[in-house]
């Protein structure tokens, strides 16, 4: 599946499924016609809150169609799609979640603190090496966990999403990063670590909304 926050559906007319953003009332409706015809067989939206998952519902329901999947920046420190029901909506009425930017661009990964930073002259080392020293009770924490489950930080953050019911999405460049993120598959975290992992992310104060999204709350 591919996705993206604008209209997808053209461009992949042969596609098993395809995402696409709602903008309007009739920007939803061009989809239909291509849903009836086969071509696309499900439809997702991707940075949307529940207003407008909502809409996107009304608008597909009246052909008899639905929403899908719906993907969202969601991870320990940016947990708005849970907060402003997104979550709950989705596991209400059969959506998958698929949630992006887990691991916030390795920021969570526990490879990176003050010592050694991200690239600098990167866009996510301007964003991220600032706060570096904030993250380290919750990486310390997420490595703690690891070490009762064999896991690295980066899993315990991966299992932290599967855990809320979500589908994460992994950025994998080696093999090792696909096995690794299989290997959280059989992982429960407790309720007590998760209350954990989630105070020492409120704790940062940090906010890691991208410049193209809007809050889900």
């Amino acid at each position: 599946m591919k996705m993206a926050c604008c209209t997808l559906a053209e461009s992949f007319e042969n596609s098993a499924s395809v995402t696409v953003g709602y903008a309007d009332a009739t920007t939803g409706a061009r989809q239909i016609p291509l849903l009836e015809s086969g071509k696309v067989r499900k439809v997702g939206v991707s940075n949307h809150n529940i207003k407008e998952i909502r809409r996107a519902n009304e608008i597909l329901g009246e052909a008899g169609f639905k929403v899908s999947a719906v993907q969202n920046h969601f991870s320990l420190l940016y947990r708005s799609s849970e907060k402003g029901g997104v979550l709950d909506y989705c596991k209400e009425n059969g959506i998958q979640f698929w949630a992006y930017m887990v691991l916030e661009q390795s920021a969570l990964s526990g490879k990176y603190n003050e010592l050694n930073p991200l690239p600098s002259g990167s866009d996510r080392g301007q964003k991220y090496n600032p706060i570096l020293g904030q993250l380290t009770a919750l990486t310390d924490a997420m490595k703690e966990i690891g070490t009762r489950y064999g896991l690295t930080c980066s899993q315990v953050g991966i299992a932290w999403a599967l855990s809320k019911g979500t589908m994460p999405i992994i950025g994998a460049t080696k093999e090792r990063h696909v096995l690794e993120a299989a290997q959280v598959m059989d992982t429960v975290l407790t309720s007590e670590e998760i209350t954990r992992l989630e105070a020492l992310a409120d704790a940062t104060g940090i906010d890691t909304r991208g410049d193209w999204e809007h809050t889900m709350e």
